[in-house]
């Protein structure tokens, strides 16, 4: 099982990023995909997840309207567009795999416990 994320970098604040997560090694239609952020000193959290089973999504609230996640189930990919990106959001960008749909988790969304397989990150920094 592999998972490799890439697209990650420096932007100017304002800025956009496409984030991929590229999966291997188990059944990518039967996973949800989740994008999780940790910042220096700060826990892991959730910014997004996806069902590749049935296409719904889960968006943290700090980036609705701003990230779109999406996939390629014919690639194993997902993919993370992020627009109007802001101080706040630099961390580095990790996608991980699960057996639950994002939903199983309630509003608060998936959690970095729960996740099966997990990339290693790609690093986003936005300056100010």
């Amino acid at each position: 099982v592999q998972l490799v994320e890439s697209g990650g970098g420096l932007v100017q604040a304002g800025g956009s990023l496409r984030l991929t997560c590229a999966a291997s090694g188990f059944a990518f239609g039967d996973r949800a995909i989740s994008w999780f952020r940790q910042a220096p000193g700060k826990e892991r959290e959730v910014v997004s997840c996806m069902d590749n089973f049935d296409g719904s999504t889960y968006y943290a609230d700090s980036v609705k309207g701003r990230f779109t996640i999406s996939a390629d189930n014919a690639k194993d990919t997902t993919y993370l567009q992020m627009n109007s990106l802001k101080p706040e959001d630099a961390g580095v960008y990790f996608c991980a795999a699960d057996m639950l749909a994002c939903s199983d988790y309630g509003s608060s969304g998936p959690k970095a416990a729960g996740m099966d397989f997990w990339g290693k990150g790609t690093l986003v920094t936005v300056s100010s």
